[in-house]
């Protein structure tokens, strides 16, 4: 794995601010990768305590089926609507360059 693209991948879900989400997609673009998968990857494999993690989501919206409960109760407690395990993009999803 190269760990310097996997450091970009973990800065980028560090900066997604509370009450906004990614995909996966969008993580691994703004790390400089084409591969979603891999972002999911990084996330499995290296994200401590402190990464906020559950900001992160399926192109669809939708969230890795054994993170459902828990993605579901941390994204709620930032004011993130999910409705039938699945969040409305257009309305959550973190743009980097109009957010910040």
């Amino acid at each position: 794995m190269d760990m310097d693209l996997a450091h970009r991948m973990l800065d980028v879900v560090a900066d997604i601010p509370p009450g906004r989400v990614a995909t996966y997609g969008d993580v691994a673009a703004m790390a400089g990768s084409p591969s979603a998968r891999l972002a999911g990857r990084v996330l499995s494999l290296l994200a401590d305590p402190e990464t906020p993690w559950h900001r992160v989501v399926k192109a669809d919206g939708t969230f890795a089926p054994h993170l459902v409960d828990e993605q579901t109760r941390r994204l709620r407690s930032e004011g993130v609507e999910v409705r039938d395990g699945r969040i409305t993009l257009h309305r959550w999803r973190w743009n980097a360059d109009a957010d910040g």
